[in-house]
């Protein structure tokens, strides 16, 4: 037989409430069945918990022991129960890089302001749902490239249609590069400037691939595996990387800039989550997000130390 809840409730019970009759009433069942209870528990763990006197009931040194994981124990189930009651009073929003980008700080005031009977947690998980299939996040915001990048034959990737998704905005593209790099004196640059450059990229969770270039004159690649590994072979001057506008939000570093590529599609800004089991707070994030990105327009501004003027080239 294993441990079960009644058993670790008939503990606390017995221990915070003085004794066995005490302890029968507030359970609802008989003083006898009190006692075996705690007897099977007892068995089960093989050790003895408590010590009757004829005035109290003393708890063994494992006893006490036991006492203090049972009361966590009991106390994780109740929550979890009552979170599953309520509506889910929180709300774990995933991402693999960047969440909202520049507008991740505003995300978090408003929704503070809007909705303060659910406290919001982002969690940064490198995976190419942003954690919503393993679990860490009730939702995910993702920049995965296409459709085919979710299709359950490419591997460690996640079948579409477990989950529904909204676009909430777009991102421009942006070159990231080591400060010192030629290129770095330019506002703006086109895909071609990279084709002979090698191109860090992430494959599981990454925007950009060598696909976005010509057949015929796509950037060697260099894999990596995580936001800062990318940043730091950037930084080096060995690679050069093409992401997302939010990267620039949440990623600076020194000795790297990022110039906008003037050519290249944006990306589509994803909200994903459980087809079968949405969190019911889904409808106000996807819209409290739309609002922002609708709202402030994409920045078109170099990143970074400002290049020497170039009229020419500058955004418009």
């Amino acid at each position: 037989m294993d441990v079960e809840l009644r058993h670790l409730r008939c503990l606390i019970a017995i221990v915070e409430s003085g004794g066995f009759t005490d302890a029968a009433l507030e359970l609802g069942i008989s003083q006898p069945a009190v006692s075996r209870t705690l007897a099977t528990l007892e068995d089960v763990l093989g050790v003895r918990l408590l010590r009757r006197t004829s005035r109290e009931v003393v708890l063994t040194p494992a006893g006490v022991r036991v006492l203090a994981r049972a009361r966590r124990v009991v106390a994780e189930v109740e929550d979890l129960a009552r979170e599953a009651k309520t509506g889910h009073g929180r709300l774990r929003i995933g991402h693999a890089w960047a969440a909202m980008g520049e507008h991740t700080l505003e995300f978090q005031r408003r929704w503070a302001e809007r909705r303060p009977d659910v406290s919001l947690h982002l969690v940064r998980t490198n995976s190419p749902t942003g954690g919503l299939a393993e679990g860490a996040c009730d939702m995910a915001v993702v920049r995965t490239p296409s459709d085919t990048a979710w299709s359950d034959t490419a591997p460690g990737r996640f079948d579409l249609k477990r989950f529904d998704r909204a676009v909430v905005g777009l991102e421009s593209r942006y070159c990231a590069l080591a400060a010192d790099d030629p290129m770095a004196r330019r506002r703006q640059l086109r895909l071609a400037d990279l084709s002979g450059r090698v191109l860090a990229v992430d494959p599981r969770t990454g925007t950009t691939t060598p696909e976005l270039w010509p057949s015929d004159s796509r950037p060697r690649v260099e894999e990596i595996h995580d936001v800062d590994d990318w940043l730091a072979v950037i930084a080096t001057g060995r690679c050069v990387g093409v992401t997302a506008e939010s990267t620039l939000a949440q990623y600076r570093r020194p000795g790297i800039v990022f110039r906008r590529v003037r050519d290249a599609p944006s990306i589509p800004v994803w909200l994903i989550w459980w087809r079968d089991d949405p969190h019911p707070a889904t409808p106000d994030v996807v819209g409290l997000i739309t609002e922002l990105y609708r709202d402030h327009a994409p920045t078109r501004r170099g990143a970074g130390p400002s290049p020497p003027s170039e009229p020419s080239d500058r955004p418009k």
